[in-house]
């Protein structure tokens, strides 16, 4: 049986430790603080990605905490007006073979955590960050802090954009920041005022700016975020900063009066500066030897596709149905298995990358670029908002 090595425990790690317990190996899984925890609001999962958390046996939790909106609207923060709409509900499930869902961060990774210890097979190391690794023909070993060693047969790196073992294994240096600034913000719906609740997804787009709500946690909440151009002061790697509600509302003072009055309508905000990497150039950015990269380790990327999470959990699917097709030879064939990670996951993730980036100067595009955004969804838009090359899946 082989033995998974997993540094990090956040929604990647999670998914990679099911994912391979689910199909037979050994998992030992690291993470750096001394309880589980996931911070940050809702996110986005589009069918390619909740196809493989029923197929993991989740439908049911899944059913519980999420929220499951009808349509995709697309409006001018300028004017409210309609630009497009992107039907989702049962339009989508019949289409894709899965529904379009909402989630908090926090529920999602919850629901991996119970449905992992549930199952068994994961020994899970709290407090135990992986400070390096290193590799010989026939096995990695991870070094932990008290110069605590464990051995395995391959080391999977899932902690993030700011990652330890893609430094070791790449020496890229850090991922760089983009300009755009994120306020992130989560309120119960009873507190809005009935014409701001909602329970589908909403993009408002302007200049230099664009804002996204959606429902979360049985339509229950409304998860808000806006995005606008700046620099945050601070270390770039401690993604979590107090929002200035003050300073969000005059950056949005030109809106259109639902957009401000939703804005106003949120007393607390969370300030994240967006970094990311270039797209991936090669399947050596996602694997060498025996350690694996997963998720923003390997692809850092800006959350204009909503697929940061669903990138990490459709790499954890691939490389747990790699190594379960392993033979019995996997233990001696654990670097020709990562590379074969590697090459089926790194092309998809590097389109999503360029695809969340070019969104972003569409979303936030002004002038003559914006007039023509306009023009080709009101024309267009479901056919230009729908992706079946993404949500087919892998």
């Amino acid at each position: 049986m082989l033995k998974v090595l997993i540094a990090g425990g956040g929604i990647g790690g999670l998914s990679a430790a099911l994912a391979c317990v689910r199909a037979g190996t050994e998992v030992a899984l690291f993470e750096r603080h001394a309880e589980f925890s996931e911070f940050g609001a809702g996110i986005q999962l589009s069918p390619n990605v909740v196809k493989l958390l029923y197929g993991w046996g989740l439908q049911e939790s899944l059913t519980e905490v999420a929220a499951f909106p009808d349509r995709l609207q697309v409006r001018s923060a300028s004017s409210g007006a309609e630009l497009g709409m992107l039907r989702l509900g049962e339009v989508m499930a019949q289409r894709y073979g899965a529904p379009y869902l909402t989630i908090h961060r926090a529920d999602l990774h919850t629901l991996l955590l119970s449905a992992l210890q549930r199952r068994g097979g994961a020994a899970l190391r709290l407090g135990r960050p992986v400070i390096s690794f290193s590799e010989t023909d026939r096995d990695v070993a991870v070094l932990l802090a008290q110069d605590q060693i464990e051995r395995g047969d391959l080391l999977v790196g899932a902690d993030g954009g700011w990652s330890g073992v893609r430094q070791q294994l790449l020496a890229d240096g850090t991922p760089q920041a983009t300009g755009h600034l994120a306020y992130r913000a989560l309120i119960s719906q009873a507190r809005l005022p009935v014409h701001l609740r909602s329970l589908q997804v909403t993009a408002w787009l302007g200049p230099l700016m664009h804002v996204v709500q959606y429902p979360v946690r049985g339509g229950e909440w409304l998860n808000v975020v806006a995005i606008v151009h700046g620099q945050v002061q601070g270390d770039m790697s401690h993604w979590d900063h107090s929002g200035n509600a003050l300073e969000l509302q005059q950056r949005l003072q030109s809106c259109c009066k639902q957009l401000r009055d939703l804005v106003q309508a949120v007393p607390d905000w969370r300030l994240w500066a967006l970094s990311i990497r270039p797209p991936m150039r090669s399947g050596r950015e996602q694997a060498g030897g025996r350690v694996a990269l997963l998720g923003d380790a390997a692809h850092p990327m800006v959350p204009y596709l909503a697929q940061g999470a669903g990138m990490a959990i459709e790499d954890a699917h691939v490389l747990a149905r790699v190594l379960e097709g392993g033979g019995p030879e996997a233990h001696a064939r654990v670097p020709a298995l990562l590379r074969y990670y590697a090459l089926q996951r790194w092309q998809r993730n590097a389109r999503v990358q360029a695809t969340a980036i070019r969104n972003g100067k569409i979303f936030h595009a002004r002038g003559l670029m914006a007039f023509g955004r306009n023009a080709a969804m009101k024309i267009r838009g479901e056919g230009l908002m729908d992706q079946p090359w993404l949500y087919r899946g892998v």
